[in-house]
């Protein structure tokens, strides 16, 4: 049931951009992970899946520092660390973009991609020819289709916002990319836009962690798929070799009853074996 390359890919044999075992994490009497472990490389997308409540969110939070693990190891780039918050996080070259988006529709696509980030002259004046020349090529290299950079956000398609959520969270040359539920609502059209970018941040060697819960995106797109269940590992794949009916059954757990019937005939056959000799 687990994989160790992703989409016959050749494994680097480099250590895992991010990694984390043992993660738990209780709201209260609920205790949401319980002994998590998970990885990903750069040049990788993993695909995180699992029903509501499964703790995938919970995980999320943790990797973004929204909500620390109460313990557990977290190794960045094979050093320990401590990811208290959403800054260190950050700071560490990790990049969330919720499912929100957290857009500004009443600014441009400039303003968005550079809000809390503006590029000024001399700390007085902001510098919106340069910010409006890095936009263009942010979005050329990502070959987003964006008609302006000069319209508010609130006239795009979701598909183009979600574009600009995703480039906004690139300009500080993050090395890990979160996304989370990314083509949630989106038409035909704009989902595979969504997902060629996608594709084109592990081109460009980023370590991408995808959150859905749709499984044809996820087998689109994924390297390996990770499937938490009941807020425990349930399961790691190779996205291009599991069907959909395995990871449906490994979410559900009916994977668990398979096997769990299995050992019982065998042990009834075993046993009736036994009697006739």
């Amino acid at each position: 049931m687990t994989a160790t390359t992703g989409a016959g890919r050749p494994s680097t044999g480099t250590e895992p951009v991010l990694s984390m075992t043992g993660i738990n994490k209780r709201f209260g009497a609920v205790q949401a992970l319980t002994d998590v472990s998970f990885s990903v490389n750069s040049g990788e997308v993993v695909a995180l899946v699992g029903d509501n409540g499964a703790g995938k969110s919970t995980l999320v939070k943790v990797m973004s520092g929204a909500g620390p693990s109460d313990s557990g190891q977290i190794l960045f780039e094979g050093r320990p660390v401590s990811i208290p918050s959403p800054s260190a996080s950050q700071n560490l070259g990790i990049a969330t973009v919720f499912q929100d988006l957290a857009l500004c529709d009443n600014l441009d696509v400039v303003g968005n991609l550079f809000l809390g980030s503006e590029i000024t002259l001399g700390g007085v004046a902001l510098d919106e020819a340069e910010m409006e020349r890095r936009s263009w090529e942010l979005l050329k290299t990502l070959a987003a289709k964006i008609p302006s950079v000069r319209i508010p956000v609130a006239s795009l398609s979701g598909g183009q916002r979600q574009t600009v959520a995703i480039s906004r969270s690139l300009l500080g040359n993050p090395k890990v990319v979160i996304l989370d539920e990314p083509t949630a609502a989106l038409g035909v059209a704009q989902t595979a836009q969504v997902l060629n970018l996608v594709e084109r941040l592990r081109d460009r060697g980023l370590a991408v962690i995808l959150i859905s819960h749709n499984m044809a995106d996820v087998q689109a797109v994924a390297d390996r798929v990770v499937v938490l269940r009941l807020g425990r590992n349930a399961g790691e794949f190779d996205a291009r070799q599991v069907s959909t009916t395995e990871l449906v059954a490994a979410i559900t757990g009916a994977s668990d009853n398979v096997v769990a019937e299995r050992a019982a005939r065998e042990h009834r056959t075993a046993g009736s074996e036994g009697t006739n000799a």
